[in-house]
């Protein structure tokens, strides 16, 4: 592995555990500022206090004071944007080469698999892993099933094909989606040799139904997590972000994470 990424993959993740928390706080671009989000630090703080590894935000954000925050979080810094106003094509609006001015440790973009505009998302992710390799900058493929021709983007075949993809690509870190069930995210886990985080998906109302899908995810080989609303909009940020640490790095059952959010 080339240094410069080897050294930037240990900003993202845990070097005794090898895994990693990591909160997407890039949904400004996508939804616009919702609860959770209003104030970046202040969020950024409280994540950082519960444990967090890194975030995931738009370079926009970054200018707004990452690592100004008074706290140690990875920077990935997302490369994709598109909103809920458009359909399911991604597009490429920050470079490789400009998350390296910003001081990024990786960078990530968003492919889904079935859309319309599959294949030129497919072919400017081949285009930046490209760029990736060449820098040393690790890459994270948020690989979805989603689109007109997805009936169920969690159907266990969708979403290992989907993390099968990024694999083949030469991606560092896929993220997709967890598929309900212990037995069929290690079919995912199976069919994709790099390391798997799992999405959080929509906001969940109970604590103890959300901390069961990291524990089973991590369970079936995930390396981590890239949760974004079911934490910075939970009640208890620093509480919940605390529970989803103790689960991926000291492998806690969910019982024992309770007493961090009550």
């Amino acid at each position: 592995m080339n240094i410069g990424k080897k050294v930037r993959l240990e900003r993202i993740f845990n070097r005794m555990t090898k895994r990693t928390v990591i909160v997407p706080l890039d949904h400004g671009l996508t939804v616009g500022p919702i609860d959770g989000i209003v104030n970046i630090p202040e969020t950024a703080n409280k994540i950082a206090d519960g444990g967090a590894n890194a975030v995931i935000i738009h370079k926009g954000i970054a200018l707004y004071g990452h690592r100004g925050y008074g706290k140690d979080l990875g920077l990935i810094m997302h490369l994709s944007a598109g909103t809920i106003y458009s359909n399911d094509e991604k597009v490429i609006i920050t470079t490789v080469e400009e998350a390296l001015e910003y001081g990024a440790d990786a960078v990530s973009v968003h492919i889904n698999i079935g859309a319309d505009s599959e294949i030129k998302m497919l072919k400017e992710l081949g285009e930046i892993s490209r760029s990736c390799k060449r820098w040393g900058m690790p890459l994270l493929a948020m690989m979805y099933p989603r689109g007109p021709k997805i009936s169920n983007p969690f159907d266990v075949n969708c979403v290992k094909h989907s993390a099968r993809i990024g694999a083949e690509f030469g991606v560092d870190i896929v993220k997709t989606n967890y598929t309900g069930s212990y037995e069929t995210f290690k079919e995912v886990v199976a069919g994709c040799p790099v390391p798997i985080v799992i999405a959080g998906g929509p906001k969940m109302n109970n604590d103890i139904e959300f901390l069961t899908m990291v524990y089973d995810a991590i369970r079936a080989g995930a390396v981590g997590v890239s949760i974004g609303r079911n934490i910075f909009q939970h009640q208890n940020v620093i509480g919940i972000t605390r529970a989803v640490n103790e689960i991926v790095h000291n492998n806690a059952s969910v019982e024992e994470t309770l007493k961090f959010i009550k």
